[in-house]
């Protein structure tokens, strides 16, 4: 019956809903006669029935103009029971009128038990037809459990509620003031009492409805559910929400960032705007992970210009477009315009990069620009030392000669007595903006910031790590015991902008041209396979090992890639100093002056020039960067020497073959 209801016409529906409400006001009335005489009350005078029969039309025509047929029967919500109580209300008082004009012998105590019976009905038939509707729909959709009740909770429940894919069954909250009460027809409960609940409505999610908790209160939460069979997932946080990018229904899966607990640190305007606002900025490597935060990071803080150079076309297209609509779009805020000029062009380029610099008069560049990932720059050893070190040395020339302030090297944890040539790559470019520093006649302020792994980078573990649990696995991690930093993309951006800004502060103040370098402080390491086995665990699955054969997913060690290390390190020696920054630290490390690095630079370009891939090797080992390889030499182009093979030699004779055997 429910089902064909529903599937009614839209104006037979209403021709129905009218129906009911004249059986109900009739009903009403004859109740309130009979409640009155006490008595099955049957009108004896004509009266008593005209009056009504003239007021049912007028109440008619009232409900509709009130729009109570325009109102969904199955979303029926408070503001439609009190247009039910105005149209009840109404059609009492005209009723009352039709008595008064026929002057018929009706007590008015009828009118009154007329208005109560007739708004239950109308009003009860409507809810009743509400619950039922709601009761068939719920069985076939899947049951969740929301953890917090405060008004993300509920909106998210009133979402589900008549959304067609889940059914709130519970609230989990841990304020004892809500625990025991009802919000939304549903019950508040202890989050002591969890297990139970699983256990009593065995829920497809448990949903995270805290925006607006810290990071680490939802680690707390987390780690509370991980050991529960159970999959979480959380709404958009309050950010995503006010700015209009997603609705508070649309879940996400659990984000890396709740599963740390690193609360972020405000960032510092000062700092963010110091070698900002109303400069001409430059970002190399634009378009990547790094890169295009901080260019996100640096439009809030009004340059004149932002330059972005990218070797790549698509990348340096997809971050121009997302730049210039969120500038037209503080625009419409009565913000300054900033002119975002897209450059297609190597770091490698030195003469179109100092052309460039000049051209727009850059006081700020960030260099991010570089091969990162280190297997890649292991397979093509001449590129790396190409793009990370000479790509810096050029960009930083360039930077010299055009009269830029301030050079922010944006630098890696691998360079850190580094076992890769990406690594050792990076530290070379860090000693690089070290000598230039030192360089008679230079005037550019050089810093370099040194931090680990960011959170959502391109090949980041994180997404194939969830890739591989949604195709059932098995989930590769290259060593049981491999630990890596992790921070979020945007707080490495803001910090890396506040770092520049406090070592131009300090050159300033000490008159030199810096070559500090930064260090993040990136909380404690995380041990990768306990994080692939969170993940699993918060997918609602179990981890297949030993003790668990009959587990869901595997977890299966590929071993270390060329030249991965099994833990990254932040500082070289121990002289660290704070700054006065929380997050950021100084370090006092090894440097070369110009005339010493520029040797180890003359003898790497003609080493690269010749593909001389074993000589850069040997040469990155004698340069003071403690480059200690971990795997053999697999760059591609790279043969190794080796003894002649039989199967090598063409057109071989029986006896001398086996001369050779």
């Amino acid at each position: 019956m429910i089902r064909k209801l529903i599937t009614l016409p839209r104006n037979q529906k209403r021709a129905v809903a009218v129906a009911i409400d004249v059986l109900a006001l009739i009903f009403s009335y004859a109740f309130a006669l009979s409640v009155r005489y006490e008595t099955l009350y049957i009108p004896a005078e004509p009266d008593v029935a005209w009056a009504f029969l003239l007021s049912l039309p007028v109440s008619l025509l009232l409900f509709v103009r009130f729009g109570l047929y325009r109102a969904v029967v199955r979303y029926m919500a408070l503001s439609a029971l009190l247009v039910i109580t105005l149209g009840v209300l109404s059609s009492a008082v005209v009723l009352a009128a039709a008595i008064w004009a026929l002057q018929a012998p009706v007590p008015y105590s009828v009118v009154i038990n007329y208005a109560l019976m007739s708004l239950v009905i109308a009003g009860g038939l409507r809810l009743l037809m509400r619950a039922m509707y709601e009761q068939k729909v719920s069985r076939r959709k899947q049951r969740v459990i929301i953890y917090g009740a405060g008004s993300a909770g509920r909106q998210l429940a009133h979402s589900l509620i008549n959304g067609a894919e889940y059914h709130p069954v519970c609230f989990i909250d841990d304020d004892p003031t809500l625990q025991g009460s009802t919000v939304l027809g549903l019950r508040v409960c202890s989050p002591q009492k969890i297990q139970e609940l699983l256990t009593q409505f065995e829920p497809k999610l448990v949903l995270l409805a805290m925006p607006s908790a810290t990071r680490s209160r939802r680690r707390e939460i987390l780690d509370t559910l991980e050991p529960l069979r159970v999959s979480v997932q959380t709404i958009p946080g309050m950010s995503d929400m006010v700015s209009g990018n997603m609705q508070i229904d649309e879940l996400q899966d659990v984000r890396i960032e709740d599963l740390l607990g690193r609360d972020p640190v405000e960032p510092r305007k000062r700092l963010m705007e110091t070698n900002i606002r109303d400069k001409a900025v430059l970002v190399t490597g634009a378009g990547g992970s790094i890169g295009s935060e901080l260019c996100r990071q640096i439009i809030q803080h009004e340059p004149r210009v932002l330059v972005l150079v990218e070797v790549s076309e698509y990348n340096l297209y997809a971050i121009e477009k997302e730049l210039q609509a969120l500038v037209a779009e503080a625009a419409t805020q009565g913000k300054t315009e900033i002119l975002i000029k897209p450059v297609l062009a190597s770091v490698q380029n030195q003469n179109r990069l100092t052309r460039l610099m000049q051209r727009f008069a850059i006081n700020t560049v960030y260099h991010a620009a570089a091969y990162k990932h280190v297997p890649m720059v292991e397979f093509n050893v001449v590129e790396g030392v190409r793009n990370n070190i000479f790509g810096t040395l050029r960009t930083a020339e360039s930077a010299i000669a055009a009269g830029v302030s301030d050079f922010v090297l944006i630098s890696t944890d691998k360079a850190v007595r580094p076992t890769n040539v990406m690594g050792a790559t990076k530290r070379f470019a860090e000693l690089v903006l070290q000598a230039l520093a030192l360089r008679e006649g230079v005037s550019t302020h050089f810093s370099m910031v040194r931090f680990g792994n960011v959170l959502g980078s391109s090949g980041s573990v994180v997404p194939l790590f969830r890739q591989q649990i949604e195709n059932g696995g098995p989930v590769t991690v290259t060593h049981a015991d491999i630990t890596r930093y992790f921070m979020t993309i945007p707080e490495a951006a803001q910090l890396v902008i506040q770092a520049g800004a406090m070592g131009s502060i300090s050159a300033a103040e000490q008159h030199n041209n810096g070559g500090q370098v930064f260090v993040l402080d990136m909380g404690e390491p995380v041990r990768i396979v306990e994080l692939a086995q969170k993940l699993i665990r918060l997918m609602g699955l179990e981890v297949k090992d030993e003790h668990n054969p009959h587990g869901d997913i595997a977890i299966v060690y590929s071993g270390l890639r060329p030249g991965e290390k099994l833990y990254e390190e932040l500082l070289i020696g121990d002289d660290v100093q704070p700054s006065n920054h929380p997050r950021i630290l100084t370090a006092r490390e090894l440097h070369l002056s110009w005339m010493e690095l520029s040797e180890y630079l003359q003898k790497l370009d003609s080493f690269c020039t010749a593909f001389s891939v074993n000589e850069i090797h040997q040469l990155l080992q004698e340069a003071p960067l403690a480059f200690a390889p971990t795997s053999d030499i697999c760059d591609l182009t790279w043969q190794p020497q080796r003894k002649t093979a039989v199967a090598d030699i063409p057109h071989l004779d029986d006896e001398l073959e086996e001369k050779l055997k």
